[in-house]
């Protein structure tokens, strides 16, 4: 364990960085503590932002409200639109769909999930398929959506990553952030404490801080290059290290959900906004090269190319801790997962909101640090066995790629969590993790990973109760639906955006 050495009272905040980790934290600090702090975020313009965080899942949602957002003029700002879910077409094998949905499936029972159920219920003969339970993943894939009564459907955005960071500016500066245009030359730490003082501009501008909050992407210019802290490598787990993004412009009516398509050597993601779409493929360099990976996005890409691809080089995993000494790394400074589940934001907001919930106001606290660390190990950490899983459960062997994954040997955690659903259909979700039962058992489901038996609670019911009891839902899921307005009519009506 680092011993932290005690310290003053935090008043001044210095975030080192912005783009959406930068004003995320900005906004969030400010809008909750802003009145006893001063808020201070250095970035400098001519340093690009990685900027292709722009799928998103529902803990957004939560996230805005807690700021106070108006969720239309959120929307119109960032030409946002609606996301019910993922869909991913060819993970389980070629020519095969599924979609893992932000919605609860069916009707659980307090000893057993609905799985079970309709577990029995396909064996029976009497169940349909296992997303006919489930209002979102059949919006989804009609392209419908509403704002329902008691948040009765769930849902995220699809958001331009770089007017969402002017966005929060704004916000961030109408509640007291002052923004300083410079790039970091110097970060000047107390040789005996091991704490930063400040950092310096190229212009000879000197910030001085008590905490300072490292978003300067994957350089981590505080917590690796300042402070030294090492890097926890995954590659061998997740395979890809490299993606290719760019931007087309629309050709038909933007879809409540996000496209996931497997390809060769990874996958090609597919993100419509009201003014335009992200494309990109995200792909291991040792199974293939940039050119073949370009090659292949440009070929499978819908609309006219807006601007050129741009390649991004990546390494998946994470800090060996995320707060040291007076540090706190957001963002790609604290870690990478590749965006195949959009977790990216949702993790940049879970930093937020612990640093928030451990803000060391009277001074930084050991204790504190650890507690803060230990959380962000263990969400992170399930995260990345939700990731891993899409490769390791699958049919594919069409190529060295996809082999290489099914073979691979995974955490102990997920090997568990793999035997436990295909021995028993069960799946139980521990501590700080991110997905619920239905998201592990919509994905186990999709990749082809079929329980061999189910809870005895199902064996309850006669065929003809297991029948009304799966009837009933379907039919209540089909009624609502019908009432849904097409996605892009609501968008249009709820939060049209100004042309770009």
């Amino acid at each position: 364990m680092q011993e932290t050495p005690p310290n003053t009272a935090v008043r001044r905040v210095v975030i080192a960085g912005g783009g959406t980790a930068g004003w995320m934290a900005a906004a969030g600090i400010s809008r909750t503590l802003g009145p006893m702090l001063d808020i201070v975020l250095v970035e400098s313009d001519e340093i690009p932002t990685v900027g292709v965080g722009e799928a998103t899942i529902p803990t957004l949602v939560t996230f805005h409200r807690a700021l106070g957002l108006d969720e239309r003029e959120f929307m119109a700002a960032t030409q946002a639109t609606f996301k019910l879910g993922i869909r991913f077409a060819d993970w389980k094998a070629r020519g095969e769909e599924y979609v893992h949905s932000f919605g609860t499936t069916g009707k659980d029972h307090w000893s057993a999930g609905f799985q079970h159920f309709w577990h029995r219920g396909r064996a029976r003969g009497l169940a349909g398929d296992y997303g006919d339970y489930c209002l979102e993943l059949r919006a989804a894939l009609e392209d419908r959506f509403a704002h329902l009564p008691e948040n009765g459907l769930n849902y995220a955005f699809h958001m331009d990553a770089g007017l969402y960071a002017r966005y929060l500016r704004r916000f961030s500066e109408s509640h007291g952030v002052r923004r300083i245009e410079g790039r970091i030359a110097e970060v000047q730490a107390d040789r005996a404490s091991g704490n930063i003082e400040a950092l310096v501009l190229a212009s000879g501008e000197r910030i001085e801080g008590d905490l300072f909050i490292d978003c300067t992407g994957f350089r981590g210019l505080l917590i690796e290059q300042a402070l030294g802290v090492g890097y926890e490598d995954w590659s061998h787990w997740l395979l890809c290290d490299s993606a290719i993004a760019v931007q087309t412009a629309s050709v038909g009516p933007a879809v409540p959900y996000t496209r996931s398509t497997a390809r060769e050597a990874g996958w090609q993601w597919r993100i419509p906004l009201q003014h335009r779409v992200g494309n990109g493929i995200v792909y291991a360099s040792r199974y293939i090269d940039d050119a073949q990976a370009r090659e292949t996005l440009l070929a499978n890409l819908q609309g006219e190319r807006l601007v050129e691809p741009r390649t991004i080089r990546f390494r998946p995993g994470q800090r060996e801790r995320t707060w040291h000494g007076n540090c706190v790394a957001l963002g790609l400074a604290s870690g990478f997962l590749e965006p195949l589940e959009s977790t990216s934001i949702h993790l940049i907001q879970r930093g937020i909101i612990r640093l928030l919930q451990l803000f060391p106001a009277a001074g930084i606290r050991q204790t504190d640090v650890d507690e803060y660390n230990r959380q962000s190990r263990e969400e992170i950490e399930s995260i990345r066995d939700f990731v891993i899983l899409h490769y390791k459960v699958t049919d594919r062997d069409d190529t060295p790629f996809w082999r290489a994954c099914r073979e691979m040997q995974v955490p102990d955690s997920l090997a568990h969590r793999i035997a436990l659903f295909a021995d028993s259909g069960r799946v139980f979700r521990e501590g700080f993790e991110l997905f619920a039962e239905n998201s592990w058992v919509q994905v186990m489901l999709g990749q082809g990973l079929v329980p061999r038996s189910h809870h005895p609670t199902a064996d309850l019911m006669d065929d003809a109760e297991l029948s009304r009891f799966l009837g009933q839902i379907r039919e209540r899921v089909a009624r609502t639906l019908a009432q849904l307005p097409a996605h892009e009519t609501y968008v249009r009506g709820y939060c049209p955006a100004a042309p770009v």
